[in-house]
């Protein structure tokens, strides 16, 4: 078994073509399988949003704390 990876990105016209190497034969029979990442959400809505909510996350609020407490005694001393 052979494995070929090939990163593509889709085009407005919405196909992709398969660039095959010449050491594969003819009529060779191939599985191709697409897999898609999702894209990230990065819209500045969506990022003010995620800050709001985590007010209210007990989690991230614990850890929000400890980096507090482990730079009390920098915030202590005069600069």
């Amino acid at each position: 078994m052979i494995a070929l990876r090939q990163i593509k990105r889709v085009p407005k016209n919405h196909k992709i073509v398969i660039e095959v190497p010449d050491t594969i034969q003819e009529n060779q029979i191939m599985e191709v399988i697409l897999l898609c990442k999702e894209l990230p959400k990065n819209d500045k809505a969506d990022k003010i949003a995620q800050l709001k909510d985590s007010q209210h996350d007990p989690l991230f609020m614990s850890d929000m704390q400890a980096i507090s407490d482990d730079f009390i005694s920098v915030d202590n001393e005069a600069w």
